[in-house]
């Protein structure tokens, strides 16, 4: 990726190097159902180098009052050459400070000629967060995009009309818990970020257990029946002069594309804090140079809670194996939730990060 690519290595939050995560509601009176779309309006153009602002949803919130927030930004070039796009919810306080966390993905948009997207020429991103209130107070959420390139000449992504939205629930999702891997710089100067691939790097990683991330025991709600629980994990490729990456991770020059294999965990425990019950969603994702980064998007849907497993904790893990190709960096967010048995029938087990 060019060197304006350190735009993208934001701080993703939640779950697995690069953040992903789930929600509920814990009342079925508090309208646990009830979500919030805003969509775009008008085809929206985005500058080279500039961050527009695409969609705005305010919120009066009391102090821990949890929402989960959904955005999908799509968008088409002008330019039949590559242009990086990363997409951001993040939420700001009554005097335009923003809270964290900010949730963030990103990749490159390959050219308005482009036919490997299901519509060709339209990039769909996805980004997830579980905002928590520090305060009572007003919040302002906000979906922006930013586009960035070292291409000459005059060109703009634009964010489609009516396939760009922010979605917010409308309900405390009270118990959600909202993962985040530690904080990883583009060209990684302090060593921080998390990697899988040939040479240097190791060739498999578990992100959320023994990465350095403290691991949290997720505790269900006494009458709660079914856990969900999703993460999402950008995956970059490090080939030979990109910005994302640390130099002794760019093994191979530009062109030989990644494969990874990444398997979600959620682990009930036992009385002894051991395995009781593993759930998990695996899958085989390939990345490639031009893309750059990719999102691997994973859930595990109304989980039964064992009640022979003698808890009710719950540990969530990412684990990520380096199949073939180039060196991948990687950066997650994670949420699990959990909801009572009245919600569950009443609410058709809806569920968000």
């Amino acid at each position: 990726m060019p060197s304006t690519a350190r735009l993208v290595r934001t701080t993703l939050i939640a779950v697995l190097a690069l953040t992903l995560v789930p929600l509920w509601s814990t009342s079925a009176a508090a309208g646990s159902g009830s979500v919030t779309r805003l969509t775009l309006a008008a085809g929206t153009d985005i500058p080279r180098g500039v961050t527009v602002g695409l969609l705005w949803r305010a919120m009066a919130l009391t102090a821990g009052e949890r929402r989960h927030l959904r955005g999908r930004l799509e968008a088409t070039s002008s330019t039949t050459g590559i242009v990086g796009l990363t997409q951001r919810i993040r939420c700001m306080n009554a005097s335009g400070g923003t809270v964290p966390v900010v949730a963030a993905s990103a990749r490159n948009h390959e050219g308005s000629d482009t036919t490997s997207y299901a519509k060709p020429g339209h990039l769909p991103l996805y980004a997830d967060l579980l905002f928590t209130a520090p305060t009572t107070g007003v919040y302002t959420c906000v979906l922006q995009g930013t586009a960035y390139s070292t291409l000459l000449g005059t060109y703009h992504l634009t964010a489609v009309a009516g396939s760009t939205w922010l979605e917010t629930d409308d309900a405390d999702q009270r118990g959600a818990h909202w993962w985040q891997n530690g904080a990883c710089e583009s060209a990684d100067p302090a060593g921080d970020c998390t990697y899988v691939g040939d040479g240097s790097a190791d060739p498999d990683a578990w992100i959320f257990y023994d990465d350095g991330t403290p691991i949290h025991k997720w505790q269900a709600h006494p009458d709660a029946v079914t856990v969900s629980a999703q993460a999402n994990v950008e995956l970059t490729t490090c080939y030979r002069g990109t910005a994302s990456c640390a130099s002794a991770m760019q093994a191979y020059p530009r062109g030989r594309n990644a494969v990874v294999h990444t398997r979600f965990e959620l682990v009930q425990l036992n009385t002894a804090d051991r395995a009781c019950r593993t759930h998990r969603f695996a899958a085989d994702r390939t990345i490639t140079d031009d893309a750059h980064h990719a999102v691997g998007y994973s859930r595990l849907s109304d989980i039964p809670i064992d009640h022979a497993c003698g808890s009710r904790s719950f540990l969530l893990r990412v684990y990520v194996k380096h199949v073939s190709g180039q060196t991948v960096n990687l950066a997650v967010s994670v949420g699990v939730a959990g909801w009572l048995s009245e919600v569950v029938c009443g609410w058709g087990g809806r569920w968000a990060w």
